[in-house]
């Protein structure tokens, strides 16, 4: 008797089910153990445990587990992209080892990466992982991919277009928009707006584009109806269309499967278990489109495939997601596009971030009530702390998420604790050698050849680390080796100090160390409550420092005014401080580009020879100030 083992992909935690169907043992794992074997009718039809990814939002009910046999040879090859080579090494899930990194265009690299299901508010662990809409499964790394983003960007000197997609139609939208009695179109962009905003926090990058599912419905028929021309898609009975693999015979090029496996009872869905839907029929009181086949909305898979082909065309560079989404999501997206397009391979390169775990192996999920919003999370630790912790593991790897006290939530293994105490030892270095560069501090005998020397074999073994499939663990671990050889020459106790100070060979490393974390997205040595971006924030500011200063002013002059003769000499002696100090901030002010204007009513300008970040967006503003208000001139 031949057993044929079937794998439940999407799995963590593997358990044992017995399939009472032809002898099929099947290999289950569900993030929230959840049992999935009791009703054995699995042939025929998806599995009753399917999740789609997605920024903290649960799959369509609808969307199911994808059954497997394992088949030992694919028919299917990576092939090497022909273009611009980048010197990069990157790992390749299909050849199971790096390989180069090769862009079609030497500008730029096009990259697709799954957005949000926008139906509930990010929590923190989104931002470690992100995907098409998964509220239990926490998959591709905002902030990991961030990373990568801007290795490519500003060490290796790419261009990266970046675009993003975001599902704001979808079983769970729906449900959540009944919920609140709230339109499913204004709670799509409330919570898009939110999720934007949180990732702000974190000082992660906007997508270059960001797209709606909703905006390419009509283009989504098209490419459906594409494959269905092609011999590649069937239609159901009740107006759904689904893919058929079995007239594909490079399923499975990321995820070895089988299609020799014919279901024990053929039902009016599906030819295959495997078989997957493009479009989905109408249901009665949901959002639908009329379409070729009837009303419906789009499938799961199609809608990346469709958007990123709209903004790239045949064939991409980059496409990234977390490693659950390596099978259904991305085996499927890369099947449906090679069969439209008609090329052997869509995406030249896929990138899969590890997991984050909680303590006990379990993934955040609303469900559990083990999430820490995004907000709550920064009112005990900051952007750049969280980024460190990133920062101390390969994109790749598997990590435990530890930091005890925090809103009654426990994590274990690698730890928030850790990359705080990283972060403060960074920051600790950069101010001590601030101080030491502008003769603050003078202690220490600074070794200026050897710092030097160890400066340049850094510099050279830190970029050779980005490019080895960006380790930044390695990289992270040079840096914080070079401080530590910095500060043991600072705080080294000494009588010597005019000869052995050389503030010229720490400013270089401290240079470099900052330049190199900040284009790593960290903001050490910037000013980040002010916002420099935010006019808004920046007017505040200036407006009340003006608002002040004129306040002072006004009082000493008015009791001057009001003493009798003989006392305002008296008077004016005491007063003259003040007055003297309102000047002097008056001067201050004008050194940074803001004019003080006395007139008969108090105005400030920011002056075109500014330097500020209010100035570079609104070089000649009068604002005048009108019984504690102001207008705009």
């Amino acid at each position: 008797m031949m057993v044929h083992i079937h794998f439940l992909v999407l799995c963590h935690v593997p358990h044992l089910v017995k399939c009472q169907r032809r002898g099929v043992l099947l290999l289950c794992a569900c993030s929230h153990r959840r049992r999935v074997g009791r009703k054995a009718g699995l042939p025929g039809r998806e599995h009753c445990c399917s999740r789609r990814g997605g920024s903290g939002v649960m799959a369509e009910g609808s969307r199911k587990w994808q059954c497997a046999s394992v088949r030992t040879q694919s028919n299917a090859k990576w092939i090497l992209p022909s273009g611009h080579d980048t010197n990069i090494y990157v790992y390749n899930c299909i050849t199971k080892k790096k390989v180069p990194l090769i862009l079609k265009n030497p500008n730029y690299a096009s990259w697709y990466m799954c957005g949000p299901t926008v139906y509930d508010s990010a929590h923190i662990g989104h931002a470690w992982y992100v995907c098409c809409s998964s509220k239990f499964s926490i998959y591709n790394c905002y902030m990991k991919f961030d990373i990568i983003r801007r290795i490519l960007c500003n060490h290796f000197d790419i261009n990266v277009v970046m675009v993003m997609g975001i599902t704001d139609i979808d079983d769970k939208i729906i449900h959540r928009a009944a919920e609140l009695g709230e339109d499913i179109n204004t709670l799509t962009r409330r919570f898009e707006a939110e999720f934007h905003e949180d990732m702000a926090k974190l000082n992660i990058k906007p997508a270059t584009i960001i797209t709606r599912v909703t905006d390419f419905v009509p283009r989504i028929i098209a490419f459906v109806q594409e494959i269905v021309d092609k011999g590649n898609g069937y239609v159901t009975v009740d107006g759904s269309v689904y893919f058929d693999t079995s007239q594909f015979d490079r399923y499975g090029k990321l995820f070895p499967v089988s299609m020799n496996e014919e279901p024990a009872q053929p039902t009016v869905d599906k030819k295959s278990p495997l078989d997957f839907a493009l479009w989905k029929g109408a249901k009665p009181n949901e959002p639908s489109w009329l379409s070729p086949w009837g009303p419906g909305r789009p499938g799961w898979h199609i809608e990346c495939s469709t958007m990123a082909s709209a903004m790239f065309g045949r064939t991409m560079d980059l496409h990234s997601g977390g490693v659950d989404l390596l099978f259904p999501h991305h085996e499927n997206e890369e099947a449906q596009s090679c069969v439209h397009h008609g090329v052997s391979q869509w995406v030249n390169y896929w990138l899969h971030s590890g997991h984050l775990h909680l303590k006990g192996d379990t993934k955040m999920s609303k469900s559990l009530k083990n999430t820490i919003s995004i907000r709550d999370f920064l009112t005990k630790f900051t952007a750049n702390e969280f980024r460190v912790f990133c920062l101390l593991s390969r994109y790749r790897n598997e990590l435990k998420f530890m930091c005890s006290n925090i809103l009654g939530v426990e994590y274990t293994d690698l730890s928030m604790e850790n990359a705080v105490a990283v972060s403060k030892k960074l920051e600790s270095f950069l101010e001590d050698a601030d101080a030491y560069i502008r003769g603050v501090s003078s202690s220490g005998v600074v070794d200026e050849p050897f710092l030097l020397e160890n400066l340049a074999r850094t510099q050279v073994q830190f970029l050779s680390t980005l490019a080895n499939d960006f380790d930044t663990a390695k990289g992270l671990g040079l840096l914080l080796e070079l401080i530590s050889i910095t500060n043991r020459m600072l705080h080294q106790e000494t009588k010597v100090v005019e000869c052995s100070r050389r503030p010229g060979a720490v400013a270089a490393v401290s240079e470099f160390v900052r330049r190199t974390l900040n284009s790593l997205g960290t903001q050490y040595g910037t000013n980040k409550d002010m916002v420099a971006d935010s006019p808004l924030q920046m007017e505040r500011m200036v407006t009340s420092a003006v608002n002040f200063r004129n306040l002072v002013r006004e009082l000493a002059l008015l009791d001057l005014k009001d003493s009798k003769k003989q006392e305002n000499e008296q008077r004016f002696l005491r007063n003259s401080s003040l007055l003297d100090a309102c000047d002097t901030l008056r001067k201050d002010f004008l050194a940074a580009g803001v004019q003080v204007k006395e007139r008969a009513v108090f105005l400030f300008q920011i002056i075109k020879q500014a330097m500020s970040p209010f100035q570079s967006t609104h070089p000649c503003i009068n604002l005048y100030f009108l019984t504690g208000h102001y207008r705009f001139q």
